[in-house]
């Protein structure tokens, strides 16, 4: 490797690491003005999103770069019904190291601190996740509140918050109640997103829209206003179950209400997660544009913007051989454990 491809995936700011670096967002009473009057039009949304990997492209060293930073933001999660904490641990292993020692060194990396974002697992295997990534600077994500369709009591929802917080995880991604957004029920979306706030404590709240199952863009764009004026940290595309799960378009209205949401509060700045379904390289690096274009270089942080994912990692690893090799390997070569 050259001087110029090494700096080009060396250099750079290094990435935030701990979430919690970042002030909480602290919520706003309920504003129905902020979002009552929006009309998402779905031609022109999709329109844009079209335009995003044709107007930038990114290549060679530069492309490299950039999955570099999309190993750095990603949650990497197992939420299967046979999980096994054996299992967990390999996941947690593969967010300590998550590129093979010969191509950390190929890339120039030797010395730098990489490491995935977060790992993202069901409340029962939190103390699992923590003690394996003990000491790496790596937060652990719950899912939590009946998820994945949160038709669970609120009692109940509650208190699985406060189970997941208690074994000690440092995030927690809720589901929100999707009748009160299909019935425009939104001081009810707000006071159930703010009791989960309240009950994450000092965790910070990830609120998945499942924005496949709200029927519109206008819908979307209101759920996510309102999670944020409840005080999420957070607001995330999907649960990975849906029907249809993290698209550009969608992931554009959400970004447009969070910018909004910045400028209407003059400056509580609220991440971003799309999830379900991202599995290339060449996706992750949509959704990096994506960041860059509409909420610029601070979005391309990981505690601000997080790649809810399992298999991306592996693709993103194939990837950077080839840059360093020339050649792709098979996808066994770069298993999760």
């Amino acid at each position: 490797m050259n001087a110029k491809t090494e700096h080009a995936v060396a250099s750079g700011a290094a990435p935030v690491h701990l979430s919690n670096l970042r002030p909480r967002n602290d919520g706003t009473p309920l504003k129905a003005e902020w979002f009552e009057a929006m009309d998402v039009n779905l031609s022109a949304a999709e329109r844009r999103a079209a335009t995003l990997t044709t107007r930038r492209t990114v290549k060679k060293a530069w492309q490299a770069a950039w999955l570099i930073r999309a190993i750095e933001v990603i949650d990497l999660t197992t939420l299967a019904g046979d999980d096994t904490p054996g299992r967990v641990r390999r996941l947690c292993a593969k967010a300590r190291h998550p590129l093979r020692d010969d191509l950390v060194e190929a890339l120039g990396l030797t010395g730098r601190r990489l490491t995935t974002g977060a790992v993202c697992v069901y409340p029962t295997m939190v103390p699992t996740a923590v003690k394996a990534l003990e000491g790496s600077g790596i937060p652990v994500a719950s899912v939590a509140t009946g998820f994945p369709t949160g038709l669970t009591p609120l009692k109940q929802r509650l208190e699985e918050i406060r189970y997941a917080v208690g074994e000690g995880a440092g995030e927690i991604d809720i589901v929100i109640t999707r009748a009160h957004v299909l019935n425009g029920e939104w001081a009810a979306l707000y006071d159930e997103v703010a009791q989960m706030r309240e009950a994450c404590g000092e965790a910070h709240l990830k609120a998945i829209l499942a924005t496949g199952e709200l029927k519109t863009l206008t819908n979307v764009y209101k759920a996510s206003m309102v999670a944020m004026q409840a005080g999420a940290d957070f607001i995330k595309t999907s649960t990975g179950t849906e029907a249809v799960n993290a698209t550009l378009p969608v992931s554009l209205v959400m970004c447009r209400a969070i910018r909004d949401y910045l400028e209407f509060t003059g400056g509580v700045h609220v991440g971003f997660k799309p999830a379900g379904g991202i599995r290339a390289a060449k996706d992750a690096l949509a959704w990096l544009i994506l960041m860059k274009e509409e909420l610029g270089d601070a979005w391309l942080q990981p505690d601000l913007f997080r790649l809810g994912a399992s298999a991306l990692l592996g693709d993103i690893e194939r990837q950077l051989e080839h840059y360093v090799t020339g050649r792709y390997s098979s996808n066994d070569r770069h298993g999760m454990g």
